[in-house]
């Protein structure tokens, strides 16, 4: 039978509760045990997909195509398994099935309530995950923190999987704060006493206490927290700030983390394998040459907008034996002419996705400096379309040049909408969406990189290069390097006379992992490093 581990959290938000989960995974699938995870949102939207990055950070799209919560993407590099839609639940799911059976009629008779109605069916998701995977234990995060009035629904469900499963294949974790007090020098444990005790109100006991802190936690905070939370003086695990996230299994481990969970889930115990990973976590550490990479985005204030960019890039760079150090820039300040002495300092530039027309042209500024100036350029989605854009611009001797999603009566719509989406008007879970092949070109730097002939990437858009404008772009030195099998869509273009500057129409960053980079930001770290070392 699977068995589930429940990650909750309490005192404050941002504890970085999706990394402990994750890692906890990390370090049971080093011990050959197969791990699946799942994200509870008690949000009530769908999905985050419509949501502003401002609201929820970036939306990670699963191969499956569901767009779902960043900290999906998290899990995916920390348990290197592909997760699916059943992995990412939200209350507004939960909600939009419960009206949808009252209506056909399943509950002929009853009254509906959030007692067994609401808590069957969230322990139905729960259960699925389960029986799709097949995995030997999933890990459950909820979101939000213990005593938030949306998430006690969500809370009760998992009190209840205790009883559905056996206590036996229920394991409770919650990550609390221990914040210090500068005045008196000291870890504080009374909110998380008030935490435990809040999520004791609604049944449930937590098994074990991960501490969040800025400063290293006493075996003398440890016994107290045993001491007043009821729980083994072993299981208050200590997780003070690091480094890098990717440390944090490395960690738990340390303090025994694994073997204490592999007890008490009684579950076939195993040496851990984690040498791949100290070796990760080492070369991320270590002192190393630095490539500066600008990141133009609308979102830049915010940095979890970009955090599958951040890491792919982040990851490549380590691969490369060197370190990426990102300019944010906010592309919106190159509209306004302001901000090109920063992309003069920069090694290379990266445009990730995005929607809607604000902060646009500045993308085609960035766009235009990397084509002017040779320096390294990997433009994602809308990024690979304002590179486009900007080729055309300069081939058509006007400004003209656009995509329909900007300026729908452009005279020469370059990017334009695909004809699948014409007909549609519900914005939630209609795009393109997921893993679809791509064909890769020989002699082009795509198919180097990849050094293979077909790629399975992961997609998230509506508009399209405008196959009418293939012929034009390439005279004008544009090089389609990946398609569909078809041939009808154009995946990714890059320059010919450049010495790197590709765009690709899907979202590479969803599929990079921490020991497995993806090639297309090695290319690129490769590329800014060799401007780097010839001076710019």
């Amino acid at each position: 039978m699977t068995k589930y581990i429940f990650c909750t959290g309490g005192v404050v938000s941002s504890l970085g509760k999706g990394v402990a989960a994750a890692s906890l995974g990390r370090i049971l699938r080093s011990r050959g045990i197969s791990i699946s995870a799942q994200k509870l949102d008690p949000y009530l939207n769908v999905d985050p997909g419509t949501m502003s990055p401002y609201e929820h950070g970036e939306v990670f799209v699963l191969a499956d195509g569901a767009e779902t919560d960043l900290d999906l993407g998290a899990y995916e590099r920390f348990i290197d398994e592909d997760l699916t839609r059943a992995s990412n639940v939200t209350a507004g799911q939960i909600y939009q099935q419960l009206i949808a059976r009252e209506r056909h009629g399943d509950y002929l008779g009853k009254t509906i309530q959030v007692i067994p109605h609401v808590t069957n069916l969230i322990k139905e998701s729960i259960m699925q995950v389960g029986r799709e995977s097949g995995a030997e234990v999933v890990v459950v995060e909820v979101g939000g923190t213990v005593g938030d009035i949306e998430s006690q629904p969500f809370l009760e469900a998992l009190r209840q999987m205790r009883k559905a499963v056996g206590r036996d294949n229920t394991l409770y974790v919650h990550v609390t704060l221990l914040p210090y007090l500068g005045a008196t020098g000291e870890l504080k444990t009374k909110p998380t006493q008030h935490s435990v005790r809040e999520l004791r109100s609604v049944g449930i006991q937590p098994d074990v206490i991960v501490c969040r802190a800025e400063r290293p936690i006493t075996d003398a905070i440890r016994e107290k927290i045993a001491l007043f939370c009821d729980v083994d003086e072993r299981a208050v695990v200590p997780l003070p700030t690091v480094e890098t996230i990717y440390e944090v299994p490395l960690l738990l481990e340390e303090v025994g983390l694994g073997d204490y969970v592999i007890e008490r889930l009684n579950l076939p115990p195993g040496k851990p394998d984690l040498a791949e990973w100290r070796q990760l976590v080492a070369e991320i550490k270590r002192p190393k040459p630095v490539v500066r990479i600008a990141m133009v985005g609308k979102y830049v204030a915010l940095h979890d907008a970009y955090i599958s960019v951040r890491e792919a890039l982040c990851l490549a760079a380590v691969h490369c034996g060197c370190a990426a150090e990102i300019e944010w820039i906010n592309s919106e300040d190159l509209e306004r002419g302001e901000g090109l002495d920063r992309l003069a300092a920069v090694d290379g530039i990266i445009v990730p996705g995005g929607f809607g027309h604000r902060g646009i042209e500045g993308k085609v500024v960035a766009a235009r400096y990397a084509r002017e100036n040779k320096v390294p350029y990997l433009g994602l989605c809308l990024g690979m379309q304002v590179m486009t854009i900007e080729l055309a611009r300069h081939a058509f001797g006007s400004d003209e040049p656009n995509s329909t999603e900007f300026n729908p009566n452009t005279a020469y719509p370059v990017i334009d909408l695909m004809s699948e989406q014409r007909t549609i008007s519900d914005l939630g879970g209609t795009m393109r969406l997921g893993i679809y092949p791509c064909r890769l070109v020989d002699g082009t730097r795509a198919r180097a990189a990849y050094g293979t002939e077909l790629a399975f990437e992961r997609h998230r858009h509506r508009w399209e290069l405008n196959n009418m404008y293939r012929k034009p772009l390439e005279a004008a030195g544009m090089v389609f390097s990946g398609l569909s099998p078809n041939g009808r869509l154009v995946e990714i273009a890059e320059l010919r006379d450049h010495p790197y500057m590709v765009g690709t129409q899907f979202h590479p960053e969803f599929t990079a992992r921490p020991t497995r980079p993806h090639p297309l930001f090695v290319a690129l770290v490769q590329a800014a490093r060799e401007r780097a070392a010839k001076g710019g």
